[in-house]
Formats: structure tokens, sequence, C-alpha cells
């Protein structure tokens, strides 16, 4: 299994393809990098694609500290340098989205341009940031099993939650969500809910941007989506139809056409 030290912590990663450019890929809170399986089959043929688990969860070190997004935005800026993946395109899915920002006012250096998947630049709303963290500590106490029916009400919209022909892929990412060390999404999920802001920040990136959201998504709903891409000079807004907070598992067609055409732009 190729592990990497970065940062103080010892992140998984998984390498595909060996195109002449990079895409690094980092994943939502509660999952891995495994939420971007189809992404990778669709374009690693001609990029080099680059996962990682973010430190507490998936594969990699459950560190004492370092959850705040900060950190993993230095987490992330380490391992692009370390592997030499520099400039690359990087795509990030909620939380990871969080981090794709920070790098992208913080660390442009290392960039050539980025995706941001059902993310957010504002702050958690109180209401949620609270309802976060009860679970986050029933989950410390009690293991992820048992809320993980919950969790993907939020994590996936109606429409694949629905699919009766989808059941056995539910049933999967169910299993994956309960499989959850209680420690790590305790605390990666009390440092999303205290998460600051950085929409006064991203004016600051100049980088071509591309966002995504699901048009079913109730998480970080299209609005916060639509206020990404007006904050960005330039940026390019696609809603994915029958998408919730997942989009990369929900639709994935319609995220990888979405990816094709922008990728198309700049290589």
């Amino acid at each position: 299994m190729p592990y990497i030290n970065v940062n103080g912590a010892r992140i998984y990663y998984e390498d595909y393809g060996s195109g002449p450019r990079t895409i690094v890929f980092a994943h939502g809170l509660l999952w891995s990098g495994r939420m971007f399986d189809a992404q990778v089959a669709a374009l690693s043929g001609r990029y080099r694609c680059v996962t990682f688990d973010h430190r507490g969860q998936g594969q990699s070190e459950l560190t004492p500290s370092g959850y705040d997004m900060d950190t993993l935005t230095q987490d992330a800026a380490a391992l692009i340098e370390s592997l030499g993946c520099a400039p690359c395109h990087f795509a990030g899915l909620s939380m990871g989205g969080f981090v794709a920002m920070r790098l992208g006012a913080r660390r442009p250096d290392l960039l050539r341009s980025l995706i941001l998947l059902e993310t957010s630049a504002d702050p958690e709303i109180p209401d949620n940031a609270r309802r976060y963290k009860l679970g986050a500590r029933l989950t410390r106490v009690l293991g992820s099993r048992l809320g993980a029916p919950q969790v993907m009400a939020t994590m996936f919209g109606r429409t694949f939650m629905s699919d009766p022909v989808r059941a056995a892929e539910r049933a999967v990412w169910q299993s994956r969500l309960a499989a959850n060390r209680r420690v790590g999404v305790h605390r990666a999920t009390i440092a999303v809910a205290d998460r600051k802001g950085i929409y006064d920040e991203i004016t600051r990136i100049t980088l071509p941007t591309l966002v995504i959201v699901g048009e079913e998504d109730v998480a970080t709903p299209p609005d916060r989506a639509k206020r990404i891409a007006e904050r960005i000079p330039g940026a390019q807004l696609v809603t994915i139809p029958h998408a919730g907070h997942t989009s990369t598992v929900e639709q994935p067609a319609a995220v990888n056409a979405a990816l094709e055409r922008f990728l198309a732009q700049l290589d």
C-alpha cells in the first residue's frame, strides 16, 4: 500500500496513469479517495490521477491533532510537492473543496486549475454545526454503524436513495460509512463544523475554476455553489441533475463529461 509521510502525518494515496498532466482528488468528510473511482477510471488513460485520504480518514494515519482546514491544506500542498505533481489540476469535493479553495488562494504555484464539487466558502450554518457535533460525539461513543442510515440521507440525493436498481450500490457506501474509525470521524467532523469561512479570500483565486453541484444537494445547496462561482473571477458553474452531495458517485457520467469539457479547454 502506498503511504507518504507529509506534514507530520502518514497519508495513504493511490497513483494511476502517466499522462503529462496530473489531477489530484481530495475527498469529502467521512469518505476516502474511493469516491473518485469513476473519475479515475475515465481520466487515467490521459492523465496521472492521484487520490489520497485525509488524516484520520480512509487508510491514513489517525493523528492526535491537525484536522483543521489550514493543516489539511498544508497536508495537500506537501503531498503535491512530494509526489512531484505540480502544477496540477486539483479536484476537491465538500471538505476536499474547503482544502482546494485554500490552496487556490494561498498556493497557486502548485496548481493549474481548481475543480470544486459540492462545497461551500462559508462557515457551517450554526444549526448544522450543532447537529454535526452531536453526531460526532455519538459516533465516538457508539461507533459509526448506528448513524450510517441518517448520514446517507445527507450525503446522497433523493434520486439515488430511492432508486431500487441501486440498492446494492447504496449498501456498499453505507458499509463504508459504518467502517469509519470513530475517533477519526469525531475529530474530522468537529473540524468541519468549526471551520472558518473563506469567502473573502477566494477573490484572490485567478486559476481556471470549475464549480460543480448536485441539484439535490442538501448539505451544501446549489446557492452555495453559485456564491463561489460568482466570487471567483471567470469560474464556470455546472449543476448536475438528479445528484445530491456526492455527485461523483450518484451521476458519474455527467460529472465526467463536465470534467472532460473543462480540462479540454486547458490541456
